[in-house]
């Protein structure tokens, strides 16, 4: 399972995949993940491209509840992992409105074509070259559909400023932990007690 970066890689890796894809009608466009308080004022030097906002993480309830897991390497038992969903509000901006809109189609198809990103693409967007993923993880990429009250709400902090955008959710990103899950010891006797003496027994399970 993916280590606590995986947050952060897979933020990047989404962006990656759009930049990576990016033709020569867009040469001037920048690729950048934002906070809340760039989509109020974007930085400065970002008149056209893709953000992208994580709003919202969530637990992926379809497996809250997973297993412990033993390192592949060292064999130690580790406590379950966390399953989150990551929830992006994808934008474009452009100074003219045509320029904006393709530029919104365009990452849209881009990232409905590349629904699924494997642990090797992740990986590259990991700081230092270390392995964020293990080879068989892959986080699922879907569109979501927002309310008009879920975007009012996003874009509280820019109403003047709000712009054509979209809902994706990263899901299934687990972070696993570091730390040992001892495991408790096998039970070989139970105590009863008898209501008439109010002693214990010991008999075996």
């Amino acid at each position: 399972m993916a280590g606590f970066e995986a947050i952060a890689v897979t933020s990047r890796a989404i962006l990656g995949v759009i930049e990576d894809a990016r033709p020569a009608d867009f040469e001037r466009a920048r690729f950048r993940l934002f906070q809340s308080v760039d989509m109020d004022s974007p930085r400065e030097g970002f008149a056209e491209g893709i953000s992208l906002y994580l709003y919202r993480v969530t637990f992926n309830t379809t497996r809250r509840n997973m297993p412990p897991r033993r390192d592949p390497i060292t064999g130690t038992r580790r406590r379950p992992p966390v399953p989150l969903d990551l929830h992006f509000l994808l934008t474009a901006w452009a100074a003219d409105a045509g320029q904006q809109q393709r530029l919104l189609g365009w990452a849209v198809r881009t990232l409905e074509d590349t629904p699924i990103l494997p642990a090797g693409f992740l990986n590259r967007f990991a700081p230092g070259g270390q392995d964020v993923f293990e080879p068989s993880e892959t986080v699922e990429l879907v569109g979501e559909t927002l309310t008009l009250q879920d975007l009012e709400n996003i874009w509280e902090v820019a109403k003047a400023r709000q712009q054509p955008s979209l809902g994706y959710v990263a899901r299934q990103v687990a972070i696993d932990s570091t730390l040992d899950s001892s495991e408790e010891g096998q039970v070989h006797a139970r105590a009863v007690q008898t209501r008439e003496s109010g002693t214990g027994t010991l008999l075996p399970v």
